[in-house]
């Protein structure tokens, strides 16, 4: 009777025994092997501890993002007298062309058709041809805002008597062209621009004054942002 006890309690302990070593078998086995959750959480992590960009490509990507500004601060404005509306067409077509702002000279006395009439020995610009203390030509503004602001300036005119319109002149004499490009064109029937650039420059005494050019009344568009384009300013 003893016998049979003790091979049962033996018996009961080999069972407690292996039971005991398969769950440790298998707590092992778990602790091996990391679970989903834990190695998405490590990804993140690593993620984080890593810059999506360099300093190198981030400062290219700034660089890129900063708009161009070489060249913009230049600017430039076409002045113009114009006696019968042909210098003014002009004018507003170089004005398109080069983005330029515009400045119309006003007489303080604007000539009047008849003032104009050239073959008319009795009027205004005949007069004021003769007697050259006369065209002093008083404007109703002489100078321009932010003047100092501008490095390129046409200046517009008729041709009267193969010289500029004198209108033009008391503009001239009234502002610094230093440092400034200066660009002449003239409005005539048959002339050409002469001399009349030249006296011009001469007055202004300052400013880079280049050739210039002449339009005649039925000069298009086309030709005259032609002519802009070329100048390569």
């Amino acid at each position: 009777m003893k016998k049979i006890i003790a091979f049962l309690i033996s018996i009961s302990m080999l069972c407690t025994l292996a039971a005991c070593g398969g769950q440790t078998s298998e707590n092992n086995s778990q602790a091996s092997l990391p679970t989903n959750e834990s190695a998405a959480s490590d990804n993140v992590q690593e993620s984080a501890k890593q810059p999506s960009e360099t300093p190198a490509e981030t400062a290219l990507e700034d660089a890129a993002a900063e708009p161009e500004t070489e060249g913009t601060d230049k600017k430039a404005l076409v002045v113009y007298y114009s006696a019968s509306g042909n210098t003014k067409a002009v004018a507003e077509y170089i004005a398109g062309a080069a983005n330029a702002d515009l400045f119309e000279l006003v007489p303080v006395e604007p000539y009047s058709d008849a003032d104009l009439d050239w073959t008319d020995d009795n009027s205004r610009v005949v007069y004021e041809h003769e007697n050259p203390e006369a065209r002093d030509t008083a404007l109703v503004e002489e100078t321009v805002s932010d003047w100092a602001s501008y490095d390129t300036v046409f200046i517009g005119f008729p041709i009267w008597w193969g010289i500029a319109a004198w209108p033009v002149d008391n503009f001239i004499k009234a502002n610094d062209f230093t440092g400034k490009t200066v660009v002449p064109f003239c409005t005539s029937a048959s002339s050409g621009l002469g001399e009349s650039g030249k006296l011009l420059a001469e007055a202004a005494g300052t400013g880079n004054w280049l050739e210039g050019q002449r339009f005649s009344s039925s000069s298009s568009e086309d030709d005259v942002r032609a002519w802009v384009d070329n100048l390569s300013l």
